[in-house]
């Protein structure tokens, strides 16, 4: 805040007012002050109309307080503290923008009124000054040190005004954090309507979480929607080669996703499936089990998309599982050679993706079908009718779908 004890009060020290018009001055205050507030209200667009009933009563106080601190300052000019009155009044400045940063309006509003009012309040009393026959230097002096009153208001006012805007900012950061973490954390509906609204976050229909490097984080907010949330923390479980963002995007579902991959298009990204807002965390959790799968990027710069991958997912979600299946099927095998088994089990897979196809198999295994033809006789040998059997495809399908390397 301005300091008490600047210019306003070292000019003050110099300047000595009769007290004869000291007190019409006084004696003035609240008629000036009325016409002040009837000005501002008239010239000032964002205070016509606002100022009526208890407000206009409550401003036309505060105009009385300004300038009777300023006529105060004044005839204190001899004591050992003149800043004290003033600091009063700076005080008082200050909580007046405050207060205009709580209501949604600028601080141009506000300097229009002091420069309406300081114009006013001077006309008013100048004529008062001149009329009780003070010097035209001492009448110079008095509209020097009035404006520089009111430079020093204005700026106390700037400096609530922007502290205000400052605190509510970082309360507001924390409130979206603290929504981010609810949202990411699947707490209950009701409390995440409560932490949205206390974040004054509208909800949307869907959320879709993005993970991606933070250096690329700023181009693509640019391309997002405002209300798009973000989250600055660690993954748990996942490492990753540099800090990443997590991005929660509204309203990307269905054609609209491609908005979102194309706003991440060469970030190495990885998207999650679209979810309604009050489940992201379900879109959350498919992100990080691609991550942890460490699933390769595509190689065009595109983002790994989940939505192409669920087949992969789905069988990673119990990994103990899958390899209890795996030996179960593959166990007819498991007396051969291991470098014999594996080539079986690989054209055995082939087999079945492919349904048969003997070229097409040759073909994914760069072998000659009759190879082929061989290694699926060696197979029926050892499974028999069971690979005509539904149940025992279907299990020898999952389990082969994903082989592990050697």
């Amino acid at each position: 805040m301005t300091d008490p004890s600047g210019a306003t009060s070292r000019r003050a020290a110099h300047l000595e007012l009769d007290e004869r018009v000291a007190d019409r001055l006084r004696g003035q205050l609240p008629a000036v002050a009325e016409r002040t507030v009837t000005a501002i209200t008239a010239e000032v667009p964002d205070y016509s109309g606002a100022l009526t009933g208890q407000m206009r009563e409550k401003i036309e106080n505060a105009v009385r307080i300004a300038l009777g601190t300023f006529l105060q300052l004044i005839e204190r000019a001899d004591a050992a503290d003149p800043s004290t009155p003033l600091s009063r009044a700076l005080e008082a400045a200050y909580a007046l923008g405050s207060g205009e940063a709580r209501s949604g309006r600028s601080m141009d509003a506000l300097l229009a009124a002091y420069r309406v009012g300081a114009r006013v309040a001077w006309r008013e009393v100048s004529a008062t000054t001149v009329r009780d026959g003070l010097s035209a230097e001492r009448v110079a002096e008095f509209a020097e040190l009035m404006f520089a009153y009111i430079d020093e208001l204005s700026a106390a006012s700037v400096a609530g005004h922007t502290d205000e805007l400052a605190s509510a900012g970082r309360v507001h950061r924390r409130y979206l954090e603290r929504l981010v973490q609810n949202l990411l954390a699947g707490e209950p509906e009701e409390v995440l309507r409560r932490s949205a609204e206390r974040a004054e976050w509208p909800p949307p229909q869907t959320l879709t979480v993005a993970v991606l490097p933070r250096s690329n984080l700023r181009g693509v907010l640019a391309m997002l929607s405002p209300h798009t949330l973000e989250s600055g923390e660690d993954l748990p479980g996942v490492e990753l080669a540099e800090e990443s963002a997590v991005l929660l995007v509204p309203d990307v579902h269905g054609g609209r996703r491609r908005r979102l991959t194309g706003a991440v298009q060469g970030h190495r990204a990885v998207v999650g499936p679209a979810r309604p807002w009050t489940r992201v965390a379900e879109s959350y959790q498919r992100v990080l089990r691609a991550l942890a799968l460490g699933l390769d990027q595509p190689a065009d710069g595109a983002p790994l998309d989940t939505e192409q991958h669920l087949a992969r997912l789905v069988l990673s979600t119990d990994p103990e599982a899958l390899a209890d299946l795996r030996a179960q099927v593959l166990q007819p095998l498991s007396a051969l050679p291991p470098a014999t088994a594996r080539r079986l089990a690989e054209t055995l897979r082939s087999w079945l993706l492919h349904q048969g196809r003997r070229d097409d198999v040759a073909g994914d295994l760069f072998v000659h079908p009759q190879t082929v033809r061989y290694r699926m006789g060696q197979l029926r040998e050892l499974y028999g009718e069971r690979l005509n059997d539904p149940a025992t495809v279907l299990e020898l399908t999952l389990a082969l779908a994903f082989l592990p390397a050697e």
